[in-house]
């Protein structure tokens, strides 16, 4: 392994942590993700092809883990550590009850959203990269990026809100009495 390719690992790791936190919701899963991303890219370095996005390619990985992660916690179930639970209280506990509740809730809609708009909801809007970015990662089209991201939103909002959202009506259409949907 050459120097550079070390330095690229090296500087994706905190992207890659992130990618990973918005998968699992959990840092230490994350941070599990992560490792057996890098063990596996390393023991694959061979199959990595010299000239393409490095990032990409591990990206790709840490999602392969994940996927495989999550179809056995399907069939096994999940194992919960009770010791591991964090105390709610906080400065202001009203407020940051609320706000842990709220994310609490997000957090549970992400999970709930299918596999491929979990992994585009954390490209985007978790990692910020543009649409073009996240289909070349994905290796999709760009309109699959766009559609999937629409559905993901859509259905976060509807968690979050209990309903659909409201489209904004524009004066003209407010003038002749119709509501764009």
């Amino acid at each position: 392994m050459t120097d550079e390719i070390r330095r690229q690992i090296i500087e994706l790791l905190p992207r890659l942590r992130r990618f990973a936190y918005s998968l699992t919701g959990e840092r230490d899963r994350a941070d599990d993700v992560v490792q057996e991303t890098c063990v596996r890219a390393l023991s694959r370095l061979d199959q990595w092809e010299p000239g393409t996005r490095l990032d990409s390619w591990m990206y790709r990985i840490a999602q392969n883990i994940w996927f495989d992660r999550a179809r056995a916690v399907k069939v096994r179930g999940e194992v919960l550590d009770i010791d591991t639970a964090e105390d709610i209280a906080g400065d202001d506990g009203r407020r940051v009850t609320e706000s842990r509740l709220a994310l609490g809730d997000l957090m549970g809609a992400i999970a709930r959203l299918p596999d491929d708009q979990k992994a585009i909801v954390s490209l985007v809007c978790v990692d910020g990269m543009s649409y073009r970015e996240a289909a070349d990662t994905l290796k999709i089209p760009m309109g699959t990026v766009m559609s999937r991201l629409a559905r993901a939103r859509q259905s976060l909002y509807r968690a979050t809100y209990g309903a659909e959202p409201e489209l904004e009506t524009n004066d003209m259409e407010k003038s002749r009495g119709h509501t764009v949907r």
